[in-house]
């Protein structure tokens, strides 16, 4: 009988569980915002990485005989300029092609140099003693006591317009926010089980820190990650329209904007279609953001 049974058993089909990668997938196409977003930012991050083959003219060339020329769709446009051209007669579908490249460059910067630093500071602050616990998130503290924009402005202006500036800026803007995440979860690991029998074995301290509780708290981080990206593209076309990001002539999308006010009136796609391309593409990466929260907290998933 008991043969009998083991065979049956043998017999039966076994359903494996799907792999981490596959379930995440699974969990995320399901908002098909999120997939939307992820398609254009894809499309936009390939037309950045592609901008010297994609771009039809160099985004510093200047074409005298079609200064303020319209889109093609305006009375008067043409499909050698398929976006019409700015106030020194450049292509503007040329720049807005590297201004993607720039942008993004600026948000991934930003986000890699925040989320580096962040793990660091905040592991430090969870495992360390308390003083050092208290230095690091009083620092936070008074980082997150100034608006933003305020203290980026502040920090350029000690620092000096400029692309690199302007990282270093927006990075020390969005540093506490990722410290105080990366804390917050550490904390929360360090009462659980598996802490307690890692420091029990012997585990050093360096590799309870990173090796043992930082795998636990990706998940929020890489949530914060993606929508940092847009805040930081957003951050430094603020500082571009204020004169105080990446300077003339490099074809960033708030230095395009703030180059275009003058034409508001009399030229208003020079301004649009700057705009536009910050619009879709923060849109873009905050419904990524959206999708990868609901993939990777499971109270979020739908049923």
């Amino acid at each position: 009988m008991a043969d009998s049974y083991t065979v049956a058993a043998a017999d039966r089909p076994v359903i494996a569980a799907p792999a981490p990668f596959r379930a995440f997938w699974l969990s995320f196409k399901e908002n098909k915002g999120a997939v939307a977003g992820m398609a254009i930012l894809a499309i936009i991050a390939l037309m950045a990485l592609g901008a010297d083959i994609i771009a039809p003219h160099s985004p510093l060339e200047q074409f005298r005989d079609a200064v303020r020329q319209p889109p093609f769709w305006v009375t008067g446009g043409n499909w050698r300029f398929p976006l019409g051209t700015d106030g020194l007669g450049r292509d503007t579908l040329s720049r807005l092609i590297y201004g993607a490249r720039v942008s993004l460059f600026i948000g991934i910067s930003v986000m890699g140099v925040s989320f580096v630093l962040g793990v660091v500071l905040g592991l430090l602050a969870a495992f360390s003693r308390p003083w050092v616990d208290v230095l690091i998130t009083r620092a936070m503290d008074l980082l997150m006591a100034v608006p933003g924009l305020v203290l980026a402005i502040l920090i350029v202006a000690v620092l000096g317009p400029s692309l690199a500036n302007t990282i270093i800026a927006v990075t020390i803007v969005f540093l506490p926010r990722y410290v105080r995440l990366v804390r917050a979860s550490a904390m929360a690991e360090l009462s659980k089980e598996y802490v307690t029998a890692a420091r029990v074995i012997g585990v050093s301290q360096f590799r309870l820190m990173f090796a043992t509780v930082l795998p636990n708290c990706l998940a929020p981080l890489i949530v914060q990650s993606a929508l940092g990206v847009s805040e930081a593209i957003l951050e430094a076309a603020a500082l571009g329209f204020l004169g105080l990001g990446a300077q003339p002539p490099v074809s960033e999308w708030g230095t395009m904007l703030a180059d275009a006010r003058e034409f508001i009136r009399s030229d208003p796609w020079i301004l649009t279609l700057p705009g536009l391309a910050i619009l879709v593409t923060v849109v873009s990466i905050n419904l990524m953001g959206d999708g990868l929260r609901d993939a990777l907290d499971p109270k979020m998933q739908r049923s």
